[in-house]
């Protein structure tokens, strides 16, 4: 299973059927085919199982090793944002 956080993983395995040999740190929303509906509920889920911040401010271009250190920061919100565009405006 990937190193990047678990529920990630799960999420996107589970849910929507991501392969999880694509599942790689890199990888990016846009990388792994998920259109701007399946973003948006990709940023849902995971909001109300990790308690994490809000996806929306992470840039459109976030690879899931972001999204992890996002989540995983104390007050889920440490990852800045140079860009305006959000994650979930991905397409």
């Amino acid at each position: 299973m990937s190193t990047i956080h678990p529920r990630i993983t799960e999420v996107l395995t589970h849910t929507f059927k991501v392969p999880a040999a694509e599942i790689r740190p890199e990888s990016t929303m846009d990388s792994l085919e998920m259109d701007s509906l399946a973003v948006a509920e990709f940023a849902v889920l995971l909001r109300e199982t990790s308690g994490g911040g809000d996806l929306d401010r992470l840039p459109k271009g976030a690879t899931l090793a972001d999204i992890s250190r996002y989540l995983g920061a104390p007050t889920g919100g440490g990852m800045p944002t140079r860009d305006e565009a959000h994650l979930s405006n991905a397409r």
